[in-house]
């Protein structure tokens, strides 16, 4: 008797077995009842092998594995060609965003929304982010009583020129900078010594951030002035003299070109009082306090800790003759409780010449009777700090 498989299209696929083939012949391949494989001819043709199962007894009955049959004979959907080409598109920007990357050009992306950490820019067929700490501070002082969200919400639709920071196609993160830009642009406008106008923009324990107005009025750079650059006077903390808001005169002292950063001073704006004669130092025009200036004779006075042992070696140089305190004062400043010298900007008259020794609030006035000139002073006094401990 024929056993046999079923078909499930146009074509059969049938196997024969003989009946005079003997059960034993039978028993290794086939017990009743029995499960078969069976293609349809759309699977052979589409090399997508999916099967279904049948139950054929011994008398003949066949039946559907009904677990197997919703699942196993839908027909595969071929792969989209657009699909495809959106792949090698996205390829190609990832591509394109880690060159813009390397060579640090500035790329001019449309911003498409925003979340709580910064903007959405798109990027080609990539959607790029700029956390909020990455934009230029022009935004925020342009309208400084908004929102961080709200200045925000109005660049949407905008275009924005930034620097690729970050393109990670892995990761699938490509981030921007538009302080970046910012600073290839305006940063060959700056030199050492450049005076600018600006207004703090935020203010650390170290010191405070303010924001450089060009002359397009506009705020562009940030720079950190150091709290030891915020004053002569000693500065415990800058939030006592400076407040986001502020606006500051500064100047440039220095400029990391590797690092994109921008050191400023407001002391060095003004005249630093330990470079001066203390006639300018306690003003003599009556102002000054009666108790704070004491003079006569110097043997009187003392010297401050540490500068009598000075003093003694200053005189054992050559072309100095003399050295005596002759008048101290105090003042309301304090920039240092370490002994410190100065040199006047005068130079010596009368082969006489004036240091400053300071510590603290004090400040004590020296004469020096020398036959050297300034520049002579300058390194006896050097090699007698090199020998004192």
């Amino acid at each position: 008797m024929p056993i046999f498989s079923a078909t499930f299209a146009s074509y059969t696929s049938i196997s024969f077995l003989s009946a005079s083939q003997s059960q034993s012949h039978l028993s290794p391949f086939l017990n009743f009842p029995h499960k078969f494989t069976v293609k349809t001819p759309w699977q052979w043709q589409h090399h997508h092998y999916h099967t279904h199962k049948l139950l054929i007894s011994a008398s003949g009955n066949t039946q559907i594995d009904q677990n197997l049959e919703s699942g196993l004979l839908q027909r595969p959907t071929p792969p989209d060609p657009q699909d495809e080409a959106r792949l090698a598109r996205r390829s190609s920007d990832w591509k394109a965003a880690k060159a813009y990357k390397d060579s640090g050009l500035i790329y001019n992306g449309r911003v498409e929304g925003f979340n709580s950490g910064g903007l959405r820019v798109r990027f080609y067929s990539i959607l790029g982010f700029l956390p909020f700490p990455e934009l230029s501070p022009v935004h925020t002082c342009k309208e400084p009583e908004k929102p961080i969200q709200e200045i925000a919400k109005g660049l949407i639709g905008s275009i924005i020129s930034a620097k690729v920071i970050l393109a990670d196609e892995d990761n699938k993160k490509l981030i921007f900078s538009e302080k970046e830009g910012a600073w290839s642009k305006f940063s060959k406008h700056i030199n050492v010594g450049d005076i600018f106008e600006g207004k703090v923009g935020y203010v650390e324990d170290y010191g405070a951030f303010v924001h450089l107005r060009f002359p397009d009025g506009l705020y562009h750079l940030t720079g950190l002035i150091h709290i030891s650059e915020v004053s002569w006077d000693l500065v415990q903390d800058v939030r006592d003299i400076l407040k986001v808001g502020d606006q500051v005169r500064a100047k440039v002292v220095g400029i990391d070109w590797v690092k994109s950063r921008i050191t400023l001073s407001i002391k060095q704006l003004e005249e630093d009082p330990l470079l001066e004669t203390l006639d300018k130092v306690i003003p003599q025009d009556g102002s000054a306090d009666l108790d704070s200036l004491s003079g006569g004779d110097g043997d009187s006075i003392e010297p401050l800790s540490g500068l009598e042992t000075i003093l003694e070696e200053l005189q054992q140089e050559d072309g100095i003759s003399d050295v005596r305190i002759s008048r101290q004062g105090f003042e309301k400043r304090v920039v240092s409780q370490d002994l410190q010298l100065w040199l006047s900007n005068a130079p010596p008259t009368n082969q006489r010449f004036t240091l400053l020794a300071r510590a603290g609030r004090q400040v004590q006035e020296i004469h020096l009777t020398t036959s050297l000139d300034q520049e002579g002073i300058k390194k006896a006094l050097q090699r007698v700090l090199e020998r004192v401990p």
